[in-house]
Parts: C-alpha cells; sequence; structure tokens
C-alpha cells in the first residue's frame, strides 16, 4: 500500500521528517518495517502551508529516492504544518495526478488503503463525487474519490463526520458491487489549522498509523520513525483524532455505523 507522515506545530524544516529520521519517510519508500509492502516507489507527493490558505504540492511519479529536487525543497523549506506521502499502487497507474496529497480549496488529503474491487465500481464512484466538486478529480484513484466526496458532506463544518460518511458510503457500495477487502482506510486530512486523522478496515486489517506528541507539536505517520516505540501511540482501527499541535483529541469514527455489519471491523 503506502507510507505518510504529517507534522503540525513550530515550524521546522520538512527534511528533519521525510528525510533525516532513522525510519524517514524516504527510508520507508525503501524499506517500510510495518505492512504488507516494504517498497513504497509508486511516486510521492508534498504538501505544505505557509503564508496563504491554501497548501502548496510538489508531487513526482518517480521513487522518492531517486529525486535531488526533492532533498533540495525538502533542506529548503520550512512550515509549521506539512503532509508527505510515497505511493505503493494498488492497481491504478503511476502518474503524477494519482500521486498524494489530493488537494480542494484550503484542504488536503492523503490515504493509505483500498476499496476492494476498485475496477469494478470506479464509474459509480466517479457519479458519487458532487458535480460542483468533479474539476477537482484529476486522477482515478477511490483516495481522491473519498476526498470529493467528502467534502460533499460537509469536510469544512465537519471534517471528521464527513469523512466518516464518505468512508462508508464507498464501502458500501463496495459491498454491492466490489470484492474483498471492502474497506481499508488510514488517512491524514487538513485545512491548515489542524490535522485530522483516522483509521478503519471492514475487516480486521486496518493499515497502521501511529502519532506522537512533543513539546513542540505533533507528528502523525504510517510507522514510528524511530526506535522511540514507548512514545508513539497507535491509533486504535475505528478512531479518529484532530490536533493543532498542542492538544490531541480522540474519538470514533465510523463505530456506530459498523455495528451489525457483515465482516464489519
Amino acid at each position: 500500500m503506502c507510507r505518510f507522515l504529517a507534522w503540525v506545530g513550530s515550524p521546522r524544516y520538512l527534511e528533519e521528517l521525510v528525510l533525516n529520521q532513522e525510519q524517514s519517510l524516504v527510508e520507508q519508500s525503501r524499506n517500510a518495517l510495518i505492512g504488507k509492502t516494504p517498497i513504497n516507489a509508486d511516486g510521492f507527493g508534498l504538501a505544505w502551508y505557509s503564508q496563504r490558505p491554501e497548501p502548496c504540492f510538489y508531487k513526482d511519479p518517480r521513487p522518492a529516492w531517486s529525486d535531488a529536487n526533492l532533498k533540495q525543497l525538502a533542506h529548503h523549506t520550512q512550515s509549521g504544518l506539512f503532509l508527505a506521502h510515497v505511493r505503493a499502487s494498488t492497481g491504478t497507474a503511476t502518474s503524477r495526478n494519482n500521486c498524494h496529497p489530493f488537494g480542494m480549496d484550503r484542504w488536503c488529503f492523503m490515504h493509505n488503503g483500498q476499496a476492494g474491487g476498485h475496477e469494478q465500481i470506479r464509474q459509480q464512484l466517479d457519479g458519487m463525487i458532487p458535480a460542483s466538486h468533479y474539476t477537482h478529480r484529476f486522477g482515478a484513484t477511490e483516495s481522491e474519490a473519498i476526498f470529493l466526496i467528502a467534502h460533499g458532506e460537509g469536510l469544512d463544518t465537519d471534517p471528521i463526520g464527513a469523512m466518516g460518511r464518505a468512508v462508508l458510503q464507498v464501502e458500501d457500495l463496495s459491498r454491492k458491487n466490489g470484492a474483498i477487502p471492502f474497506m481499508r482506510f488510514a488517512a491524514c486530512w487538513s485545512n491548515g489549522e489542524k490535522l485530522f486523522a483516522a483509521r478503519y478496515a471492514s475487516d480486521r486489517f486496518a493499515p497502521s498509523l501511529y502519532y506522537r506528541k512533543g513539546r513542540n507539536g505533533v507528528i502523525i505517520s504510517s510507522e514510528p520513525l524511530d526506535a522511540e516505540e514507548s512514545e508513539w501511540l497507535e491509533i486504535p482501527s475505528g478512531s479518529a483524532i484532530e490536533t493543532d499541535g498542542f492538544e490531541v483529541a480522540a474519538c470514533p469514527f465510523l463505530e456506530a455505523g459498523a455495528q451489525g455489519r457483515p465482516n464489519a471491523a
């Protein structure tokens, strides 16, 4: 699948997490330690916030470890809120438009997971995206579709609830017309002020997701970036968090909606 990380807190250079950690994101692109896909070489992307309300993006379909521009950009760019992602495709093409994070207005979003049988449900999935948002559909992944569906569900006013409703809709579509696993979802998204993250699966194999709270901010990551395992907290399956870099608030994610459904986590 994929690996990602995000930071919110005091401004820091992107390279500090993307390149310079023991298990940095670039290292995870070559050798992920958690999950079934150790190599994540189908592109990468960055999104960061600075003086403008909308995020800036840098994406490339090449492996993260091979891009000298990434090293230069991460060395010179500082931000108090940024997201980074390395991709392992579950079927769609390796292209810039399919690289995460995805964006619309002030929001950006990245995902590790899948909707089962995407090839069978892709046309119907596109039909679930509000017409007013479809001009932001640049790629072909279910991840981008979930993000745009969540926009239509009220992401601006209900960031976690809207994402949960979008995930449930796509999972239901997969149950009816797709294939097992119907939904695996670990994601992080932001409006430039806070980070939101959630972990969920329709079976018992939710993609990994952790966070670490420090004196200067909060890191959210697919796996710990160093060997200090006691400092990293796993986000339970069926849970979501939101953080401004100072406090971390947890809440259920899809817990009620999943009760009593076949193969629900």
